[in-house]
């Protein structure tokens, strides 16, 4: 299970000859690949609206800084729940998403960063497609050694092309 990471202190070097791989360094691509996959997961929950799916993978002290928060830091999944009644009220428009070149940063065996651009898809309220540009990393740790997964702590910035 993922949980909160309060502080990120420590970056486990990964090897670098990639002539002579390891089974460390295919445990570390499976690591990464998992911890993409549980990126992917959350955006999905959140593009779905599915608000309950997005809580248990988000630790209820998750902060983060939002562009919907002007610049201000937010805790918790309140600030976020106001936005998933906000989409599910609209009724749903087709949301194509695309993660692009993510970053996996591992930090010892209990925790990682991604990094990553978010490009998200819709079409607005006068029909115009538009295209909007996320630049975000979120931090995920391992507890308890089990499958379930939270995320904490996700600082992003916005621009709309």
């Amino acid at each position: 299970m993922y949980c909160v990471l309060p502080h990120l202190l420590v970056f486990i070097q990964e090897s670098s000859d990639s002539t002579n791989p390891t089974i460390k360094d295919e445990d570390v691509k499976v690591r990464k690949k998992e911890i993409i996959k549980l990126t992917e997961l959350l955006i999905e929950a959140t593009n779905n609206g599915d608000f309950k799916a997005y809580m248990k993978m988000c630790d209820p002290t998750l902060t983060s800084f939002e562009p919907e928060a002007l610049g201000n830091l937010v805790e918790g999944h309140d600030f976020h729940h106001f936005y998933f009644e906000q989409a599910t009220a609209r009724g749903s428009r087709p949301v194509h998403t695309a993660l692009l070149s993510p970053h996996v940063h591992l930090m010892g065996d209990s925790a990682a960063c991604d990094a990553y651009i978010h490009l998200t898809e819709h079409v607005d309220d006068s029909g115009t497609p538009c295209t909007t540009q996320f630049e975000e990393t979120r931090v995920w740790q391992r507890c308890d050694g089990t499958t379930s997964t939270f995320t904490a702590q996700f600082p992003c910035a916005a621009r709309r092309v």
